[in-house]
């Protein structure tokens, strides 16, 4: 992938900040943290999106709110480190709602998953059946959280 990184100035860079605090503002809301018109602002919002800058608007749930209070971070290492293996180990875990991120990665291990369950057992018995099942993954090194200290929520601007 050849894609050529978008030139955002200052206004682009306030807007995404406003935006990565707090998504749920007005469009009129929002041109005024930003210090610019209304129709101006929304048009560099959509053309932010237009570029694939902006990808999402999301609402942050915390998963211990609904019962997810065991956060794993999984590494696992496939079989061989070819595209077939690849190719089934990410159509394995793409659908499964426990694993909230997968990263393909470098190093000894292939693979860094963050997966959420309710308890120790629960995931114990999905890694069993989703992770350790995969015909592709050779070997599993799990990592609980303790604590969480920073998450993952938007890079800065």
């Amino acid at each position: 992938m050849n894609r050529s990184i978008p030139t955002l100035d200052r206004a682009d860079q306030q807007i995404l900040a406003a935006l990565q605090s707090d998504a749920r503002l007005s469009s009129a809301e929002l041109s005024e943290k930003v210090n610019l018109s209304t129709s101006p602002c929304w048009r560099r919002v959509k053309r932010l999106e237009s570029l694939g800058v902006i990808t999402g608007y999301h609402a942050r749930v915390d998963p211990v709110q609904l019962g997810y209070v065991v956060t794993a971070l999984v590494q696992v290492s496939l079989i061989q480190r070819n595209l077939d293996h690849m190719r089934v180990f990410e159509m394995a875990v793409r659908p499964l709602q426990e694993v909230i991120a997968c990263y393909s990665i470098s190093g000894e291990y292939d693979y860094q998953l963050i997966v959420v369950a309710k308890s120790p057992t629960e995931f114990g018995d999905f890694a069993r059946a989703h992770i350790n099942a995969c015909t592709s993954v050779k070997d599993v090194c799990t990592s609980f959280v303790v604590k969480e200290v920073k998450s993952l929520v938007a890079p800065p601007v």
